[in-house]
């Protein structure tokens, strides 16, 4: 057994009012908000479920129910670097990430470099090990009819201790 694991992640959001949505811990102007109990950050809540799968640890809803006041308009950065320390604490270090934004709009392309840094910094991480795409669905369902947005996230954790995972 090498001590390598592989978690994928998932999350979408439906499009409220608002001026922006938060992409990989940017703001990102947008004509629309995210319908969220946290910020929305469908990046990184994707990331964090890839990561807490690899681990075997659940999935963010365990660890961040939307429905626990404390998470309202939370700020999803703490959520990933929250999952790290979780993932650190059983011995698990992130060796890579791999995600893809499924939207129509906004246009991720000059956002996408501050995204993977603030990943890379989140989760200790240089940001080459970080890659963070966009693709739309071609005007297909509701992503294409422009009623929300969607991410899907690959990881690929390694164990550095021999703590295990529960």
């Amino acid at each position: 057994m090498t001590g390598l694991r592989v978690g994928q992640g998932y999350d979408v959001h439906a499009f409220t009012s608002g001026d922006h949505v938060m992409l990989g811990g940017e703001r990102v102007p947008h004509s629309h908000g995210v319908l969220a109990h946290s910020d929305g950050d469908v990046l990184l809540h994707a990331i964090c479920d890839a990561l807490l799968g690899a681990a075997g640890l659940g999935d963010i809803g365990m660890h961040f129910p939307d429905s626990d006041p404390r998470w309202r308009g939370a700020d999803s950065r703490a959520f990933l670097r929250h999952v790290r320390l979780l993932l650190q604490d059983r011995g698990y270090r992130v060796v890579n990430v791999d995600a893809t934004v499924i939207a129509e709009r906004p246009r991720l392309g000059r956002h996408r470099d501050a995204m993977r840094t603030n990943i890379g910094s989140d989760l200790a991480l240089d940001p080459e090990h970080v890659n963070v795409k966009a693709t739309t669905t071609e005007g297909l369902g509701f992503v294409g009819r422009g009623e929300g947005l969607a991410c899907q996230a690959i990881v690929l954790i390694e164990q550095t201790t021999g703590k295990k995972a529960p």
